[in-house]
């Protein structure tokens, strides 16, 4: 089984409320029906100063005609933040900064959200195979990428 099959990622449609960041996960998360299986159909890689995204060979088909477009938006997962305390997290201070006024987690670019869904318009310099060479992208290596569209 490959690790992309072993990452299975679970998006749950969540009532928009405020919460108390103290509130437990029964309290918080309620009954989230439906919900939505995703997996990754690719990862980041970053190595000697490229970035590229590797789409699993299973969906190597749906690359045909990207060549065509100069950028991508990449949809992907902010993995590294996925605990229930940080999907409790609503309001920040843009980029971290506590000199900027707070701000709702969906007027601002925050990594940490209910569902954390990250969106990157990156250019493309090469398409060979599986591997799509862009420009640059705000995701550590071996983050997962959910979805690619022109």
């Amino acid at each position: 089984m490959t690790p992309t099959r072993l990452l299975i990622l679970i998006l749950s449609v969540m009532p928009l409320c405020l919460a108390d960041s103290s509130a437990d996960d029964d309290t918080f998360h309620q009954d989230h029906s439906p919900s939505y299986e995703v997996w990754p159909i690719g990862w980041v890689r970053k190595q000697g100063g490229k970035t590229v995204i590797e789409v699993d060979e299973a969906y190597m088909p749906a690359l045909l005609g990207l060549d065509q477009f100069d950028a991508i938006w990449v949809l992907y997962w902010f993995d590294r933040n996925d605990t229930p305390k940080q999907r409790r997290i609503l309001q920040v201070h843009p980029r971290g900064n506590p000199d900027n006024p707070m701000r709702g987690v969906f007027a601002t670019r925050a990594p940490v959200r209910p569902n954390l869904i990250a969106l990157s318009r990156c250019r493309i310099i090469s398409i060979q195979g599986n591997r799509i060479e862009i420009d640059e992208i705000d995701a550590f290596p071996n983050t997962p990428v959910l979805d690619i569209k022109p």
